[in-house]
């Protein structure tokens, strides 16, 4: 059972993809959220929102702690009682250290607020990746449909020839027709096949190319809902002006709002520079103590009363004592805890940094930002630019296409009625084969680049809406 189920995990979520038909507005909001190079944004995002954390946290003070464990011998300095030795012995000291900036000319805040600007930038930046690839999205979506459409018309152009090759061949084989028009026939199915076969493989490679933005592997099954094409929502030329969705697109594109938080980023990190030139004051504190293996330690003592002389009185030799005693100590070995509670030491003191001379790297950081900013400024002036260029284009090109689309149903109206009464005359034998394969090709071309227009439309209507920044309608 547990190798059942087992296996019935594994294969689930390949089933559900088999089961469903994704919709487009699915497809766009799956890719938004798993496609590779939004992830990669979002990383890059949470990368930016790390470096506004450290940059909050540097103006915390800092501490430290420290040890070190050493084998000195030779002449050396004993660190317990920093005084010249030539014994061998072993040491340990401790430490633990900080510091505190007191003054920086509001160096740390502006990188606070610095880190903050880059870090809003790179969230719009992540925006706008997912809203390419939204737009991305849309484009495939819209011609695997088209792919569909077309492989429809080639199955519907196949069973038309095959019509004509079964009606044709009556005739021939009554004698009525000569066999070079079954010939003809034959080598038109011949080619409409190669159409079907064409666009069978165009559904495939757009299937393929969906399934890459969505980031889903390119073995499990897919398929997506086949909506009428009339029902995708599009907005009126009337309320897509480029003048309209250039203003909207200022507003609300990512990328604007970007290159407008990178600017504030610029012009913080000019101040950043500048403080650099400034004297700065900080403040440091510190906590230590050592021990050392050859340390020694009064732990006994006796009073002695050592004669210091003799005198001689009636030939009798008598010891001369002074008038009190003397306290001799007895020495050991110092208790490593104790070395470290007798040698603890504590310090706390300022420090004044003043720039003089640093070979000009703080002068030419400040004037770098400067042209850092004045450089970001052009890149907006660039983008606004190539924004607009953008906008008035796809606004023409959306014209176009909707003007070729509406050319193209009248072609296929057209063509329809011109091949309609070929068939008839066909029939009755008032048309050669190759007139009426002539016609029936043309009605095929009209209906291809008909359907072809259609969803070119759709996807520039969708291209004014991108730009617009209020998200695709889906």
């Amino acid at each position: 059972m547990k190798k059942i189920a087992l296996i019935l995990l594994i294969t689930l979520p390949a089933s559900l993809i088999a089961q469903e038909k994704w919709s487009l507005r699915r497809c766009v909001e799956y890719a938004m959220q798993n496609n590779i190079s939004v992830q990669q944004a979002d990383v890059q995002a949470r990368i930016a929102a790390l470096q506004v954390k450290q940059a909050q946290l540097n103006q915390y003070p800092n501490l430290n702690f420290n040890t070190n464990l050493s084998l000195q011998f030779g002449r050396s300095i004993d660190p317990t009682s920093n005084q010249f030795t030539t014994s061998k012995f072993f040491s340990q000291n401790y430490g633990i250290n900080g510091g505190i900036q007191i003054l920086n000319w509001g160096k740390l805040k502006n990188t606070v607020s610095f880190s903050r600007f880059n870090a809003q930038a790179a969230l719009e930046d992540m925006k706008k990746a997912a809203n390419d690839i939204a737009l991305n999205v849309a484009n495939f979506y819209l011609q695997v449909l088209l792919s569909n459409e077309q492989i429809q018309v080639s199955e519907i152009q196949i069973n038309q020839t095959q019509a004509q090759y079964d009606f044709t061949k009556k005739k021939v084989d009554a004698g009525a027709l000569p066999e070079l028009n079954l010939a003809e026939i034959e080598s038109q199915l011949a080619t409409d096949s190669s159409n079907l076969i064409t666009a069978k493989a165009a559904y495939t490679q757009n299937i393929l190319s969906l399934k890459g933005l969505l980031n889903i592997d390119a073995a499990l099954p897919f398929d997506i809902e086949t909506p009428p094409v009339e029902s995708i929502p599009l907005e009126t030329f009337g309320a897509l002006q480029p003048d309209v969705v250039y203003q909207l697109a200022m507003m609300n594109q990512p990328e604007q709002k970007a290159f407008a938080l990178r600017i504030q980023g610029a012009e913080t990190n000019i101040k950043i520079n500048k403080s650099s030139m400034y004297p700065s004051l900080s403040g440091f504190y510190g906590l230590g103590s050592a021990y050392n293996n050859q340390a020694i330690r009064v732990i006994g003592s006796q009073m002695i009363n050592v004669p210091i002389g003799n005198v001689n009185v009636g030939g009798t030799n008598y010891d001369v004592y002074p008038n009190s005693p003397y306290v001799v100590n007895t020495y050991g070995k110092a208790p490593y805890f104790n070395q470290l509670n007798n040698n603890f030491n504590q310090n706390i003191g300022l420090t004044l940094s003043i720039p003089i001379f640093q070979n000009g790297n703080a002068r030419m950081n400040y004037e770098r930002s400067k042209l850092d900013l004045s450089n970001m400024q052009l890149q907006k002036l660039q983008a606004d630019q190539t924004l607009k260029t953008n906008i008035y284009t796809a606004y023409a090109n959306a014209v176009s296409s909707f003007e070729k689309y509406m050319v193209g149903t009248k072609q296929v109206e057209a063509a329809q009625k011109t091949y309609d009464f070929a068939q008839k005359r066909y029939e009755v034998g008032l048309l050669t084969t190759f007139e009426l394969l002539t016609d029936q090709n043309n009605l095929l071309l009209a209906k291809l680049q008909q359907m072809t227009s259609h969803y070119d439309y759709i996807f520039k209507m969708k291209v004014l809406e991108y730009y617009k920044g209020e998200g695709l309608k889906l």
